[in-house]
């Protein structure tokens, strides 16, 4: 499994600082049990991959930003331990490795399935699920894309994989092994459209021109904070965490920061 690695000390120092020059309310501590939970080597673990708003992606002044990025950044500061990001090629590695407990925390899509591998939070925030077509398409909606001869990428291992696959009657899945690679092909028409979040296809079209993400949408994803199994002595604290930062506008400011389009707004439960 290809990934990098970064301890992320300046992330403490940037909170230190933030603290330093305004009034800014101390988060309430966690106990001794719910800090050894969400960080049990002493550090907090973020699973990332580069390309996506809702994970982590480098702004126009070369500052990293992205939701699981920034959450989890805040989620040190909270848990006042240090922030180590975990970089992986997709979705699915990252999500490998929270099974096998090598990362303490991300952010994705809350499936019913993945559901059985980790524990969520409240979903924080819902996507449309659409399609990027190259520039010159002839394809204008999402409902054109189920036709013979259609080839539509999707990220390898993800939760689009399987869903499209399954529904599609006549179009073929291609999967890609990293969004690089998927925007290649799609530059270069060796597949007729991709498929995954708005956010993703979004940020993809920005470095495509004449790119365009179709309308209309094939599903929604519901994302939200995960963590291990396992780890059920810090699920209220991580519970807190979250109705928090959803309610005092930081959960806004990652996603505005972060440029993440295609949003609705999630049901709350």
């Amino acid at each position: 499994m290809n990934m990098l690695r970064r301890s992320c000390f300046l992330g403490l120092l940037a909170a230190v600082t933030l603290l330093a020059g305004c009034a800014v309310t101390p988060p309430p501590a966690p106990t001794p049990q719910a800090r050894a939970a969400l960080a049990p080597d002493g550090k907090l673990r973020v699973g990332v991959y580069s390309g996506s708003p809702t994970s982590m992606v480098t702004d126009k002044n070369g500052k990293l930003t992205g939701v699981a990025y920034e959450l989890g950044r805040e989620l040190a500061r909270w848990l006042n331990v240090p922030l180590e990001l975990v970089e992986y090629k997709r979705i699915a590695e990252v999500l490998e490795a929270m099974k096998n407990g090598e990362v303490d925390f991300t952010f994705t899509n809350a499936t019913e399935a993945r559901a059985r591998d980790m524990n969520f939070t409240l979903p924080l925030v819902s996507l449309e699920l659409g399609y990027l077509v190259p520039a010159g398409s002839p394809l204008q909606s999402a409902t054109e894309i189920d036709r013979a001869g259609i080839q539509v990428g999707v990220s390898q291992g993800s939760t689009s994989q399987g869903v499209l696959t399954r529904s599609y009657k006549q179009a073929q899945v291609v999967p890609q092994p990293t969004l690089k690679a998927a925007s290649e092909q799609l530059a270069a028409r060796k597949i007729d459209a991709f498929a995954t979040n708005k956010g993703i296809l979004y940020e993809m079209a920005d470095g495509l021109p004449g790119a365009r993400v179709l309308d209309g949408r094939w599903g929604l994803e519901n994302l939200a904070i995960a963590t291990p199994k396992g780890r059920e002595a810090g699920l209220s604290y991580l519970s807190s965490f979250a109705l928090t930062v959803r309610r005092d506008g930081t959960l806004q400011s990652a996603i505005a920061r972060a440029g993440l389009r295609g949003t609705v707004e999630p049901a709350m439960r």
